[in-house]
C-alpha cells in the first residue's frame, strides 16, 4: 500500500509533506508519494490574499483532491487552515510544531531596531505590519508576497532593507542561517497555528486512523485554542489578528492580539489545557471589551 500525500508545489510545501511522508514511514513502515497541487493562492501573487478570498485560496484546489479520491490526505501549514472547514473534511492530525516565532531578515545584516529611520520592509501580513508599525513608527511597509525563495529575491531585487517570515518554514527549509534575529512570540504575535502542520483527511476516508496516530495532543490542544480565538472573533487575512498558545504542564497559557475599533487590543488568559477552546473563546471576548 501507498498513500498519496497532496500538497502545495513550493519548496517549503514539499519538505513538510516529506515530513509527514517520513512519521508515516517510521509510525507504520508504509511508503507514500506527493500529489503536486498549484492552488489559486500560489498563482495570484500580485494581490494580498484579503483580496482574492483569504486563507482558502490555499486550500481549496488541494482538497478537491481529497473530494475526487486523487490522494488520501493533504498536508497543509496550519496558519493556511480557515477556521471553518467544509462538512466533508477534518484535521486528523496536528504532529508538530516548530519554531512559532516571526523572523526578520535584513538585506544588509543590520538588526530591526538598528534599521536606518524610514527603512523599508516588506510584508503583504496585516499582522506584521502592524505589529512592525507598533514597533518602529518610522518605517515603510511594501507588499511581498510569494513563497520563501520568491521573498529573498524580491528584497534584493527590490532593494528593500529587510523581510518578515515565519521562522518554521526557514527551519524547514535549512536556511536559518539567514536569520538576522527573532522577534520573540509573546511581544510580537505569531498568526494562527503559526509553525504547526495539519493533515486534512475526508471525514468518512478509511484510511483516516493511520493519520490520526500521528497527532500530537499537546499541539492540538495549543492550536485549537488559537484557532477558537480566531473563530469567536471572525478573524482571517482580511483582519489584524494574532495569537499564541503554551502548554506548561497541565496550563494553557494563550495570548491574543486583535484590532479593536482602529486600536491595537492584546490579552491574555491562562486555564487548564483540557478548557482550551473555551480559553480561546473567553479570550476574544476579554478582547472584544477593549
Amino acid at each position: 500500500m501507498s498513500l498519496i500525500i497532496a500538497t502545495r508545489k513550493s519548496m517549503l510545501a514539499q519538505a513538510q509533506a516529506d515530513k509527514i511522508l517520513g512519521l508515516i514511514k517510521d509510525k507504520h513502515n508504509i511508503l507514500g508519494e506527493k500529489l503536486l497541487i498549484v492552488t489559486e493562492g500560489d498563482k495570484r501573487l500580485d494581490v494580498t490574499l484579503d483580496k482574492i478570498g483569504g486563507k482558502g485560496v490555499f486550500t481549496k484546489e488541494i482538497e478537491l483532491a481529497l473530494l475526487d479520491l486523487s490522494a488520501h490526505a493533504a498536508v497543509h501549514s496550519m496558519k493556511d487552515v480557515p477556521y471553518a472547514l467544509g462538512e466533508a473534511f477534518e484535521i486528523a492530525a496536528i504532529p508538530e510544531r516548530e519554531d512559532v516565532r516571526d523572523a526578520f531578515i535584513s538585506s544588509d545584516g543590520v538588526e530591526f531596531k538598528h534599521l536606518k529611520k524610514g527603512a523599508r520592509i516588506g510584508t503583504s501580513s496585516i499582522r506584521r505590519a502592524a505589529q512592525l508599525k507598533a514597533l518602529r513608527s518610522d518605517i515603510e511597509i511594501l507588499p511581498l508576497r510569494g513563497n520563501v525563495q520568491t521573498r529573498i529575491e524580491k528584497m534584493h531585487k527590490e532593494k528593500l532593507d529587510g523581510i518578515i517570515l515565519a521562522s518554521a518554514g526557514l527551519k524547514r527549509l535549512g536556511i536559518d542561517d539567514i536569520v538576522t534575529n527573532y522577534f520573540d512570540a509573546e511581544t510580537f504575535l505569531p498568526a494562527v497555528g503559526q509553525g504547526a502542520l495539519g493533515i486534512e483527511t475526508l471525514v468518512n476516508s478509511d484510511k483516516k486512523h493511520l493519520f490520526k496516530a500521528l497527532d500530537n495532543k499537546e499541539v492540538r490542544y495549543e492550536v485549537e485554542a488559537e484557532r477558537s480565538f480566531m473563530r469567536t472573533l471572525n478573524g482571517g487575512c482580511h483582519s489584524l489578528i494574532g495569537a499564541y498558545g503554551k502548554i506548561n504542564g497541565n496550563e494553557l497559557y494563550l495570548i491574543g492580539t486583535y484590532e479593536v475599533n482602529g486600536k491595537i487590543v492584546k490579552k491574555d488568559i491562562s486555564g487548564h489545557k483540557e478548557d482550551n477552546i473555551r480559553l480561546g473563546e473567553e479570550l476574544a471576548k476579554k478582547i472584544l471589551l477593549g
